[in-house]
């Protein structure tokens, strides 16, 4: 999808940044027109569909009161029943959609409204990338305090799927029972433990179906019990799927609640009847068994064993040419996967993003290049073909034996692979034995990257740093401080990893400030003439700007109040009141609008 054809439809949605995408934004709304009980619980209401949260629910408003309504997709008419009432919001539960979007579509999986994976199936593909990109940009303003012109400017279109379906090369499927006591697998319904029965996910692998099905009528037949949650009862509690998308080899491990047979290598009744099924499968490479005894939401044991075929399966990422459309280039690593190994899920994707990476870090052959939670190397031996030295640091010791194995495999002998936290080992190996970074890549947990590594980060000042991010919150927090350390952020994309649901990928560029592209001086705060920044704009001015953008009526004390948060003092004469009475505080949607038409007029 071309970027213009994305702001076409953000404009016509009026979610175009900056927009309240992220639900936190209606926290401290101030009603001024209304009172809470208006508002009950069971209360039927007609709402339209105004935006989306962060979490992909819908925003319904009525005289300025939110209502968060999941499955309701902007644009939106809708009947709700409100189901819980907070001071300045409402939660409701959609009942009947009155008037669909011009985004809605029929969704390919009769089971998405209850099963908690995609979110936002019935969305428009093309409107899914402009909501992920929304929500991503409102996030580095809002969090990471940058300007929306400068975001806007620096951002290039989300990279989309051709085919949203069948992309995940990984699947884990709970095992439970059916009211007549037959097993069933699927997925769990939204924020609960009971299994959806599906075998035929829209974004597994079309594998997956035949598989499940083997392993169900085999448990059936031969009466294997399933895992139950509350007794601790019962065998099979899980079953791992995944798929070699370029070599086409299957793995399929099944996590059991220990071991069937003392007899050696029988783990499972009948179990020579589920291998001969299964092997039978094109492309069955690898069948082991995962024991787990701990009661839990950890669904893998950390003993496994192989019980037919190889302990691994392997699979190729290929580096694209992002300046054309993300050809493919040519050359590719391949990687042995086990089943506790991390692994993009989407390899489609992933050879984007990692291309996308490859090209920020903008290698010659020469570079000394750290990767901060490499994982099984994925992104390291990417680097590794174009700089001099790549070391790459991962807390997961069975982790960095399969890097260490992969760049064996590969032949490449340019990269190290160190086992620990990343904010003990990078600090450490530069104190200690002086290695410096001419380019340092980090794609941490949603978590984001920790306060440690961002110092050393920032002591050790590389020319650039890639930031590979799966939660733009985090990645918003974290860019603010490398940036107010001595970078500047002069890229970024969005990547979309994980279509039909809320989750996307983001990488960013950021470059160290050159000291002869800008000059540091400190200037106390009464040394300052702070009536320059308001001579900007007069508060008709602001008042204007704010009614002609966001439709919106704010008064004097208002704005002063904004002003002096942002260390713009007003004049001593200004009336703010003589602490006789309680001054009104600003409203948080008035706030914002305040602070943009600040940063327009170029005083903050």
């Amino acid at each position: 999808m071309t970027y213009g054809k994305q702001t076409a439809v953000k404009q016509a949605l009026g979610i175009y940044l900056p927009s309240a995408v992220c639900f936190e934004l209606f926290f401290g709304f101030e009603l001024e027109m209304r009172k809470i009980m208006d508002y009950e619980k069971n209360q039927i209401l007609t709402v339209e569909i105004v935006d989306m949260t962060a979490q992909g629910e819908g925003i319904g408003k009525l005289d300025g009161f939110p209502f968060f309504i999941k499955d309701a997709l902007i644009g939106d008419k809708a009947q709700i029943r409100v189901t819980r009432v907070k001071k300045n919001y409402a939660y409701g539960r959609l009942e009947k959609v009155l008037v669909p979007s011009p985004f809605r579509i029929n969704p390919r999986c009769i089971f998405h409204k209850q099963c908690g994976g995609c979110q936002i199936q019935a969305l428009d593909y093309e409107q899914q990338l402009c909501f992920k990109e929304s929500k991503v940009k409102n996030n580095l303003v809002r969090i990471g305090g940058f300007a929306p012109e400068f975001i806007d400017k620096i951002m290039d279109p989300a990279v989309g799927m051709e085919n949203p379906f069948h992309y995940r090369n990984k699947a884990q499927y709970p095992i439970g029972t059916d009211k007549e006591g037959s097993p069933v697998a699927g997925f769990y319904a939204g924020r609960t433990h009971d299994i959806i029965a599906n075998t035929d996910c829209a974004l597994g692998v079309e594998e997956n179906k035949e598989i499940l099905e083997i392993i169900l009528s085999y448990m059936k037949s031969s009466h294997v019990p399933a895992y139950n949650e509350i007794t601790g009862a019962g065998l099979i509690r899980h079953v791992l799927i995944r798929k070699g998308f370029q070599s086409g080899e299957i793995m399929v491990c099944l996590i059991i609640n220990g071991k069937f047979s003392k007899i050696e290598g029988q783990y499972l009744p009948a179990q020579e009847k589920l291998l001969g099924a299964l092997g039978k499968i094109p492309g069955m490479t690898s069948i082991s068994v995962s024991i787990n005894r701990e009661k839990g939401n950890v669904i893998m044991g950390k003993e496994i064993h192989t019980l037919w075929g190889s302990s691994t399966i392997k699979d190729t990422i290929h580096v694209r040419d992002v300046d054309r459309d993300f050809e493919t280039a040519g050359w590719g690593i391949t990687f042995a996967i086990s089943p506790l190994s991390f692994y993009q899920v989407n390899p489609v994707q992933t050879e984007k993003l990692y291309s996308l990476a490859l090209s920020y870090a903008g290698l010659t052959g020469k570079e000394t290049v750290w990767d901060l939670y490499c994982g099984i190397g994925t992104i390291s031996l990417f680097l590794a073909k174009s700089a001099g030295q790549v070391y790459g640091v991962e807390i997961v010791p069975q982790a960095i034996e399969d890097a260490r194995k992969n760049a064996v495999d590969n032949g490449i002998g340019n990269a190290q692979f160190l086992v620990g936290k990343a904010e003990e080992v990078l600090p450490q190996k530069y104190k200690e034995e002086g290695i410096s970074a001419d380019v340092i890549v980090v794609d941490p947990p949603r978590k984001g990257c920790d306060g440690a590594c961002l110092e050393t980060i920032l002591k050790m000042m590389p020319e650039r740093v890639v930031y590979v991010s799966c939660d733009s919150a985090t990645l918003a927090r974290d860019l603010k401080v490398l940036c107010n350390g001595g970078y500047e952020v002069k890229r970024g994309r969005v990547v979309d990893m994980f279509p039909m649901t809320i989750h996307t990928e983001t990488c960013v560029l950021l470059s160290k400030l050159k000291s002869t592209q800008h000059i540091e001086v400190k200037i106390e705060l009464d040394e300052m003439d702070l009536t320059k920044a308001e001579s900007k704009a007069t508060y008709a001015e602001i008042k204007e700007y704010v009614l002609e953008k966001h439709g919106l009526k704010v008064s004097q004390l208002y704005i002063a109040q904004v002003k002096r948060k942002h260390g713009i003092i007003e004049r001593v004469n200004y009336n703010v009141g003589e602490g006789k009475e309680k001054v009104p505080q600003v409203p948080l949607e008035k706030e914002k609008a305040i602070e943009e038409a600040l940063r327009y007029f170029q005083m903050i």
